[in-house]
């Protein structure tokens, strides 16, 4: 997505090695959380949503660098200023966090989870249409729909291994 953006190659680089880092936090939330069927309580969403600040103390702790950092700290921030933990909204939410929002729904619509069936990727395409502009960059879901098939691919080639 960074690459389809025209960031930089260091960037893209940065972006690519950190992405997965994203939900570290969650090391610190219990598995009757993190496993539960159905929708959370309100108390436990907002132990769920600790996980920012968790992850975000242990990249700074590691000293990975700022993209490693804003990908932790950001990535629940949505468009609209509606996400968490700052409540940022639009531009103020660093690019990195923005790439790895988006790419980390698809990745999560795709999947099955514990609370939730596996969603086609067409059905997942238009759940991120759906959220332009609300939950995600509309910049970046345009880039996204434009090369909607690339993700298929990736996705589907990722899951095979």
């Amino acid at each position: 997505m960074a690459e389809l953006y025209g960031c930089s190659e260091g960037f893209i680089y940065e972006v690519g090695k950190f992405a997965s880092l994203h939900d570290v936090g969650k090391v610190a939330i219990s598995d009757s959380i993190l496993k539960k069927r159905g929708k959370l309580t309100k108390e436990a969403f907002e132990a769920m949503k600790k996980h920012v600040a968790t992850g975000y103390e242990l990249i700074c702790g590691a000293r990975l660098g700022s993209v490693a950092e804003n990908i932790v700290r950001y990535h629940h921030e949505k468009w609209n200023g509606g996400g968490y933990l700052e409540g940022l909204q639009g531009d103020e939410i660093p690019l990195e966090a923005r790439i790895v929002a988006l790419v980390d729904v698809y990745d999560a619509l795709r999947q099955e989870r514990s609370y939730k069936p596996a969603f086609s990727h067409e059905r997942s395409i238009e759940i991120i249409q759906e959220e332009r502009g609300e939950h995600f960059d509309p910049l970046l879901v345009d880039i996204f729909l434009d090369n909607h098939r690339k993700f298929e691919e990736i996705y589907t080639e990722d899951s095979m291994v």
